[in-house]
């Protein structure tokens, strides 16, 4: 088995300036909010994984479905030697590209959790033993320059994760990408699709109140890392279709009048009843929404493929 390597490009506190930097920010605007990448802690990937497992939460089921039907396609139609995923952690879901691109030579995962990328990668060499394995500890929503592979490259985005970004952050995140693409290279993008309110709420509010604890969950981050009271139970989860914006809404409510105080930012934070902090939003797309956005970017959407209930795509697209 080869030894993977592994490069950091995000210095070491970077993940503790960038939490202080959110919350400082987001606790003090109007209205305020969080952003979605401080649920994942390892109690936080926990409960995420648990969701995907949930009755309600159709998007890794159906996003699996896809890459099992389509991955022969996909190796065909792009004959990649290097894989590139971003925002990669388990790299659970590649296992089904990495089994069909027969002629792959390196695998070059992004993240920003160094233990889940080791994990990742001494499972996947158990696996694929001549593959090389570059694991890169970087923010996928920053430039990032690829260390010297073999060509063509496939660069994955997947889980619906490009939801998470406001339409102006998906226009300079695809811009990047776009920039890692020579002649050849594609990008494979995950994105869940407009559907039925009643089954998207669903899907963010499940019965047994796992992704409460999920959304929850933020504020334990936020106490223990900046040594915050936040009391969990005084804030209710609440899950909301945006009609206008095609995308679901997460937000903690108050369940009362509270003062909040993050010692390490020497913040004091009041909430009124009702008010809330939005947590995370996950657009929902349409092809036509899709392919404007990634010509935007300067990328040409070439294949789309969706599961048999027309719930989730994945789609090919190629530097203009």
């Amino acid at each position: 088995m080869s030894p993977y390597q592994l490069t950091r490009i995000l210095p070491d506190d970077a993940m503790g300036a960038a939490l202080r930097a959110d919350v400082l920010h987001g606790l003090t605007r109007t209205p305020r909010e969080l952003p979605p990448k401080w649920f994942y802690d390892a109690r936080g990937s926990e409960l995420f994984e648990e969701i995907t497992r949930l009755p309600e939460y159709y998007p890794t089921r159906a996003e699996r479905e896809i890459l099992l039907a389509r991955s022969a396609e996909i190796a065909a139609a792009t004959g990649a030697r290097t894989l590139v995923e971003l925002g990669s952690g388990s790299s659970e879901k590649t296992r089904h590209l990495l089994d069909a691109l027969t002629e792959l030579h390196s695998y070059i995962p992004v993240d920003v959790s160094e233990s889940a990328l080791a994990g990742a990668a001494e499972a996947l060499l158990a696996e694929h033993p001549d593959l090389h394995v570059h694991a890169m500890i970087a923010d996928f929503t920053r430039s990032i320059v690829l260390p010297e592979t073999p060509g063509p490259r496939l660069v994955a985005f997947l889980g619906g994760t490009i939801g998470n970004l406001l339409p102006g952050e998906r226009h300079g995140f695809l811009r990047s990408v776009r920039a890692m693409l020579a002649p050849g290279d594609a990008l494979l993008l995950g994105t869940d699709l407009v559907k039925e309110e009643s089954v998207l709420v669903a899907a963010y509010d499940d019965a047994a109140g796992v992704t409460a604890e999920f959304n929850r969950n933020v504020l334990a981050v936020i106490n223990r890392e900046l040594d915050a009271d936040f009391d969990p139970d005084d804030f209710a989860h609440v899950a909301r279709w945006n009609a206008e914006e095609e995308w679901i809404e997460m937000r903690l409510r108050a369940r009362q009048a509270l003062t909040v105080k993050i010692r390490e930012l020497d913040l004091v934070v009041p909430f009124e009843p009702g008010e809330e902090i939005r947590t995370e939003v996950s657009a929902k797309f349409r092809q036509d929404r899709v392919r404007t956005e990634l010509a935007d970017a300067g990328l040409k959407l070439s294949e789309w493929w969706t599961d048999g209930e027309g719930r989730f795509a994945l789609s090919l697209s190629t530097a203009v």
